[in-house]
């Protein structure tokens, strides 16, 4: 493990540390206490030293990736995510691979398995909704990270947010500007983030003493396009309402463009929360009330986690809650749109 005349023992002379510790600092970087770490690569740096990533993972017995499915490449949340994971990945040794299940159950899981193959470390799982025991297979095989999912029967380690809690946080807010027409444009049917928000719409509605049914929810699937077709669908049913709760950023995006073109204004007509705070909720026109949650933070945090988890250490495992973010979308009940 040398480049040219530079050796292992050189950079350990230099940095006056032990040879064992400029190995850990090449495999294992998060167990070297922080001082001494820094040292070792400052020194590496002066002296102009690569370490051979292959002769690393074959005497290591590691490949020095770490596997990531993701949900859908291009949805911003789980975007922000994936960026998470990379910067916190960033330093340790660990190179991420990527996988993208295209917001299908069997993709995800072909998308895990050919990451198997491929010998990562480790799997950090970003939401996705195929079975416990299939995760429980994985884990036989890697350490397993499950990220931005709730499964409130499964022992397994999860980084995750309360979407019952994003849901009911998100209806409160417009319930506490005066709102008592409250529509939801949820996700899918069958998606257990859409679920847990739909519940907690569902929730906040009844604790306030507000009526909802059926035609106050209609189902898209985190699509804008999905949301433009909610509004017509909630105008053929006569829904009279004064704001919207749209289980994402981007069926806020939709069902704002469908009000427009029906000459409904936001706020002054109709109220509208979304949930992600992306970074375009703050340039639409009025900016966009929506549900912060911490994407690059739980990424950040997963792969702290899982590199713990590979050197056998417990994972610490944050549980990380969704913050409502107040802007202009939003304001005091006026009127009630008739459609």
């Amino acid at each position: 493990m040398s480049t040219g005349r530079i050796t292992i023992q050189d950079i350990a002379n230099r940095a006056d540390v032990s040879k064992s510790t400029v190995s850990r600092v090449l495999n294992s970087p998060l167990i070297v206490q922080a001082d001494k770490r820094e040292r070792v690569l400052a020194t590496m740096a002066e002296l102009g030293y690569q370490p051979n990533q292959v002769a690393r993972s074959l005497a290591g017995g590691r490949s020095m990736t770490i596997g990531i499915v993701t949900q859908n490449i291009g949805t911003p949340f789980y975007d922000s995510v994936v960026q998470g994971v990379i910067r916190g990945l960033n330093g340790t040794g660990f190179s991420p691979l990527v996988g993208d299940a295209m917001l299908k159950q069997e993709s995800f899981l072909g998308a895990a398995h050919t990451l198997l193959g491929r010998n990562v470390d480790g799997l950090i799982l970003i939401a996705g909704d195929i079975p416990s025991e299939k995760i429980e297979e994985l884990c036989e095989e890697k350490p397993t990270l499950v990220v931005a999912r709730e499964m409130p029967a499964w022992t397994g380690a999860i980084i995750a947010t309360n979407n019952f809690q994003i849901g009911a946080n998100a209806t409160q807010t417009l319930i506490d500007h005066g709102h008592r027409e409250i529509v939801h444009i949820a996700g899918p049917v069958d998606h257990i983030d859409a679920i847990g928000r739909l519940a907690g719409f569902r929730s906040a509605m009844k604790n306030a003493g507000l009526t909802v049914t059926d035609d106050h929810i209609v189902h898209g699937d985190f699509h804008a396009e999905s949301a433009a077709t909610a509004i017509q669908t909630l105008a053929d049913r006569h829904v009279s309402y004064s704001a919207i709760f749209a289980a994402n950023d981007l069926m806020a995006f939709g069902a704002r463009l469908a009000l427009h073109r029906r000459q409904i204004s936001v706020p002054e007509q109709v109220s509208l929360i979304g949930v992600d705070d992306q970074p375009e909720s703050q340039w639409t026109v009025p900016p966009l009330t929506t549900v912060r949650q911490p994407g690059k933070e739980m990424g950040q945090a997963a792969a702290t986690a899982i590199i713990a988890m590979i050197n056998g250490n417990e994972p610490e495992l944050p549980t990380l809650g969704g913050e409502v973010v107040l802007r202009e979308s939003v304001q005091p009940f006026a009127l009630t749109i008739e459609t």
